[in-house]
């Protein structure tokens, strides 16, 4: 639907989220005057979801914590758009059947298929629910940067049990059910159709470096974070990976 002119979201940009948010305003500046039907998956409290909704966008959040929806809420009342968001409780195994095929624009799939049961079926309803030219924002935990961080703190049997195993664990203690890199979250897109456009590392260094250091100089760790985010090698040892992909 055509709208006046949207505005660009003005979150609060650390070196943590930076280079998510410069794929994401890329896109919403493509989609200039275009008021964007916006999904985010396993959305919690709304860091996402609230700024999109403030730049004019509509957003729906599906998240399976009523307590984290019950934030978002409130918290989309404070910034006065409440009547731009809208709270769904579900998973994301559940996706498939919470959004309707073909009626988003922008998807947002963030710290999620390290968790849920079958992150291609996930992957697959993301593609199915997207419009034609419509875009999704992946973001996955970092395999290589899970075992130099353990390696680093002295867990050299961690390491080598996460290095080694397939789906990127450190064994049963792990918070986690599985990690990426940059080619084995590229393929669960291009596996359902989707076309990856571009790959990022998140938090790059700061996870990294010591809150004083991060804090003395923020506006050249974040020109740095962003630098790194598009580099390889540096890219790959990120905590986290961004990958954009397109609906042709």
């Amino acid at each position: 639907m055509d709208t006046a002119p949207t505005r660009s979201p003005r979150p609060p940009v650390t070196p943590r989220t930076a280079a998510v948010w410069a794929v994401l305003r890329r896109e919403l500046e493509r989609h200039a005057g275009r008021e964007l039907t916006v999904v985010d998956v396993g959305g919690g409290t709304g860091g996402f979801a609230v700024p999109l909704a403030e730049a004019g966008h509509r957003v729906t959040v599906v998240d399976a914590s009523p307590d984290a929806l019950a934030a978002l809420t409130r918290r989309a009342a404070d910034a006065g758009v409440a009547d731009r968001v809208r709270a769904v409780q579900g998973d994301g195994d559940a996706l498939a059947g919470l959004v309707a095929p073909g009626s988003a624009d922008l998807i947002l799939c963030h710290a999620v298929l390290e968790v849920v049961d079958d992150p291609a079926d996930v992957v697959a309803a993301v593609a199915a629910a997207l419009r034609p030219g419509g875009a999704v924002s992946l973001l996955v935990a970092g395999r290589a940067a899970a075992v130099l961080g353990r390696a680093f703190n002295g867990h050299l049997d961690a390491a080598s049990a996460l290095l080694d195993d397939p789906d990127g664990r450190a064994g049963g203690r792990d918070t986690l059910r599985r990690r990426y890199d940059a080619e084995t979250a590229e393929a669960l897109l291009t596996a359902v159709g989707l076309t990856v456009e571009e790959t990022r590392g998140v938090r790059v260094l700061a996870d990294l470096l010591p809150a004083a250091v991060v804090e003395a100089d923020p506006r050249t760790m974040l020109d740095l974070e962003l630098a790194l985010s598009t580099r390889p090698p540096f890219r790959d040892i990120a905590a986290q990976l961004h990958v954009f992909a397109r609906r042709p």
